[in-house]
């Protein structure tokens, strides 16, 4: 797939399939998040991927909206370390850019995903710390379900660019 047909078509799937998702498939989508720019190239990103059932079905205790990893095969927990960093405020950045490269890799693969964020909320960030005993410098982010979407629908693109958020040389000045 193409870049900008995977920007495209990239959708929040929160409906999986049993398909499993392979090792290959998965180290691919975490390189791609390894890949991302950050703030004086110092990745500050952590990656914890989750298999086992028990967790991912306990996620939704401490998360409401990410009640669909009941039906995904994996998921991926994205967490910043911004101690010690010379850039340490732009991990959300950095971050942000990790979890939205991730997106675009697994749709590239077919493979469905959904970001729902963690931090700034601080039930949700207490949850994933004692689940997957994230050390106190280590902030969850996000958590990222993965899997193949259960049923493909044919995809409607939306033409979504609006040239009145599109301003130049200055705010309000439109083209």
């Amino acid at each position: 797939m193409e870049l900008q047909q995977a920007i495209k078509t990239r959708r929040s799937i929160r409906q999986y399939s049993a398909e499993e998702i392979t090792q290959e498939q998965l180290q691919t989508i975490i390189n791609a998040g390894m890949l991302a720019p950050s703030a004086g190239n110092q990745q500050p990103w952590h990656y914890i991927v989750v298999k086992d059932r028990a967790k991912l079905d306990r996620i939704p205790e401490f998360h409401p909206y990410c009640k669909m990893i009941t039906n995904a095969p994996v998921a991926i927990v994205v967490c910043g370390d911004p101690e010690g960093k010379k850039w340490a405020d732009f991990w959300v950045q950095d971050c942000s850019a990790a979890v939205q490269n991730i997106l675009l890799a697994a749709t590239d693969l077919g493979i469905g995903s959904v970001w729902t964020g963690v931090y700034p909320e601080e039930r949700r960030m207490i949850g994933c710390r004692a689940l997957f005993e994230i050390p106190s410098q280590v902030i969850p982010f996000a958590i990222i379900p993965l899997g193949f979407p259960k049923q493909v629908e044919a995809f409607v693109e939306k033409e979504r660019f609006n040239p009145q958020l599109v301003h130049q040389e200055r705010y309000g000045a439109h083209g």
